[in-house]
């Protein structure tokens, strides 16, 4: 396998291509090479470029920004993200070949930084719960991992540096522990959904993943929204008042267990625990989280909108069984007997614990809680609840730390999370940790 992005974080390679040390040719035919060599073990791409890519084409030069975080990187882009150079099927053989003839606009930001499109990366079908091909390179048996699983299992992989993802309940996060690599959901909004598959209005968020902490940031800032046609993120992340801890204090850390906790395997409740006892001994005040009690109805609520709103976006699909999973169309028949006033209500319900939680950062600045219940349980098994979907009903920025190893030596991670439009405050910490030795610096399969 060709290791040169294993060794060096983006930013790095990034400087050699500016310093003419590589260029971008050299980066995506290693691309091309890991791919070639691993895909069809794992199955973690629908489409790649073929090993006959001479160059890469240039038509966003003209609107590149002066400074490309990107430069050169190529990304694997999640299967509902529309591309011009690639089919965008969704998962689903109803969608098989279809071109939209556009690229989503975060497709277009990444190449707005000078990245390139080494192909798309398997997802579930619609990004909803039906597995699809890819397998966890970690344990073939067991999960990667379902909607965001072949950009996490690429990762691992290190056959790219980044790839897109997306969160509607835990679909980075749980692929992120699941598969041993960092997975960045930022706050709800800040990375623009046009061009991508819609499913849930008020959830889906879309996110990336990476090998190294150091490109969570990087990563942010080549693809998130700016200006001031979005005031209000615009506004948050660019106050310091909000992004910045005061120097004159150290940083105050909620342990979040959640209602989630009794599902979750002793060693990893017991490997959390310790976590947060490492934070205390190097200077950290943790507190364990009072959360909001409305939280505790966050999976129903989740549940209740989420049924809903793919009963609107799918009834085209639905029943269409030579096509559709059964679990698919149990979803939207599910959603199909939601009224509307039910779902008015569980959207009110929402809102009014993303207040709470807003509330909640008053006194703290960031919770980490469980990623996953523990290790991938195996690919026929369901995934035991976690906190997840809870931080994605909040709208948190949240970041999968590949901390943890289980007894059968299979990773599993903790997420950090901080208030809404706190992004880079959630992500000084991480780099504080990551400084100090506490976090690792990289993940993936490969030492």
């Amino acid at each position: 396998m060709n290791r040169i992005f294993l060794d060096h974080p983006i930013g790095e390679l990034v400087a050699k291509i500016q310093a003419q040390e590589l260029s971008p040719d050299d980066l995506m035919r290693a691309a091309i090479d890991n791919i070639a060599e691993m895909d069809g073990q794992f199955h973690a791409w629908t489409a790649y470029r073929d090993t006959g890519w001479q160059a890469r084409t240039t038509p966003m030069d003209g609107y590149a920004v002066p400074e490309k975080l990107l430069d050169g990187i190529p990304v694997g882009v999640k299967d509902i993200y529309n591309t011009v150079d690639f089919a965008t099927e969704m998962g689903s053989p109803i969608w098989k070949g279809f071109t939209p003839g556009n690229d989503a606009r975060a497709v277009y930001h990444l190449k707005r930084q000078g990245a390139q499109v080494a192909g798309k990366t398997v997802t579930a079908e619609f990004a909803v719960h039906a597995l699809d091909k890819t397998l966890n390179p970690w344990d073939v048996t067991k999960t990667p991992g379902t909607s965001s699983s072949g950009s996490a299992v690429a990762i691992a992989l290190g056959q790219v540096p980044l790839a897109t993802g997306s969160q509607t309940a835990g679909s980075i996060v749980r692929p992120a522990s699941f598969c041993g690599v960092y997975g960045m959901k930022p706050s709800f909004g800040t990375i623009p959904r046009t061009g991508t598959l819609k499913t849930t209005d008020s959830l889906d968020t879309l996110g990336f993943f990476t090998i190294h902490e150091a490109d969570l940031r990087r990563g942010f800032d080549a693809v998130r929204i700016r200006g001031l046609d979005y005031p209000i993120s615009n506004s948050a992340l660019a106050d310091e008042s909000r992004q910045k801890k005061p120097t004159d204090r150290p940083w105050r850390v909620a342990l979040a267990k959640a209602h989630t906790w009794q599902y979750a395997s002793d060693y990893a409740q017991k490997a959390l625990e310790g976590f947060a006892e490492k934070l205390t001994k190097n200077g950290i005040e943790i507190t364990e989280a009072q959360l909001p009690s409305a939280l505790e109805r966050s999976h129903e609520i989740h549940e209740t909108i989420y049924n809903k709103a793919l009963s609107y976006y799918f009834k085209g699909e639905y029943k269409q069984s030579d096509f559709v999973s059964p679990i698919m169309n149990e979803l939207i028949a599910k959603g199909n007997m939601i009224s509307s006033e039910i779902y008015k209500q569980v959207l009110q319900d929402q809102l009014d614990l993303i207040r709470a939680m807003d509330t909640f950062f008053a006194d703290c600045d960031v919770l980490i809680s469980l990623s996953t219940a523990g290790e991938a349980p195996p690919r026929e098994i369901t995934e035991s609840p976690d906190p997840s979907l809870i931080w994605t009903l909040a709208h948190l920025p949240v970041v999968s730390v590949p901390q943890f190893s289980s007894p059968a030596k299979l990773p599993f991670g903790f997420q950090a999370a901080a208030r809404k439009y706190n992004d880079y405050l959630l992500l000084d910490f991480l780099d504080e940790l990551r400084e100090k030795g506490m976090i690792p610096s990289r993940g993936g399969l490969y030492e």
